[in-house]
């Protein structure tokens, strides 16, 4: 029991950090997903080609080598200091899942039946009134499952954050593991328990919006 409670007691020293990181990167990959997404959708083949790029960049590379190179190969290769360990661990997070977000938001978007379109031409409304109001209320019901979905992904992937020095929970699991060998299982059935009960808000959360995002979509 005393190695229990010592465990917890290490282990909730990275909560901190890894609720901070969820939290910021969550915030990043929200507004990325929604100006990538609408991006996406641009009349303008420029915009289009270079969202483009970004996306599959992200969603083809590993969050692990993101990592790394926003840490070290760029500040190597090009002399660029992003910021401090925190602040690129939420960057790489933020952009990762905001790449794979854009395409909920713009795959959303486009399955908005096209009467409702048709509708607010009708009544005279300019492109951005038919976003604003007909389109995106509809659109976001939509994509709260998939948002939930991968909020929770994104607090598993806080993990990979002591890769670059940041105290986060797996840190601390780590750290007692290398010098308490025998207390391995333990740490890290311990370790899975923090992260579980992290994602049980977020779990609730993802199953009340697919009960909203039944409701009010035309279809």
């Amino acid at each position: 029991m005393s190695d229990t409670i010592d465990i917890i007691s290490q282990l909730s020293r990275g909560l901190g950090i890894t609720v901070s990181i969820l939290i910021a990167s969550a915030i990043l990959a929200y507004f990325m997903a929604f100006f990538a997404g609408l991006c996406r959708l641009s009349s303008s083949r420029i915009v289009r080609v270079a969202t483009g790029f970004y996306i599959e960049i992200f969603r083809g590379t590993s969050l692990i080598v993101q990592l790394f190179w926003l840490y070290y190969a760029i500040p190597i290769i090009f002399g660029i200091q992003l910021g401090n360990n925190w602040v690129i661990g939420v960057i790489a997070i933020g952009l990762n899942y905001g790449a794979y977000l854009s395409e909920v938001v713009r795959g959303s978007i486009i399955s908005v039946d096209k009467g409702q379109t048709e509708a607010a031409v009708a009544l005279n409304m300019s492109k951005k009134q038919r976003m604003r109001l007909i389109i995106l209320p509809q659109a976001i019901r939509m994509m709260l499952p998939e948002f939930g979905n991968y909020t929770i992904q994104m607090l598993k992937g806080t993990s990979l954050v002591y890769l670059i020095g940041l105290t986060d929970i797996l840190y601390y699991g780590n750290m007692m593991r290398n010098t308490n060998l025998d207390l391995s299982p333990l740490i890290y059935i311990l370790v899975l328990v923090f992260y579980f009960l992290l994602a049980l808000p977020l779990i609730w959360f993802t199953r009340k919006a697919e009960d909203i995002s039944k409701k009010g979509v035309a279809s």
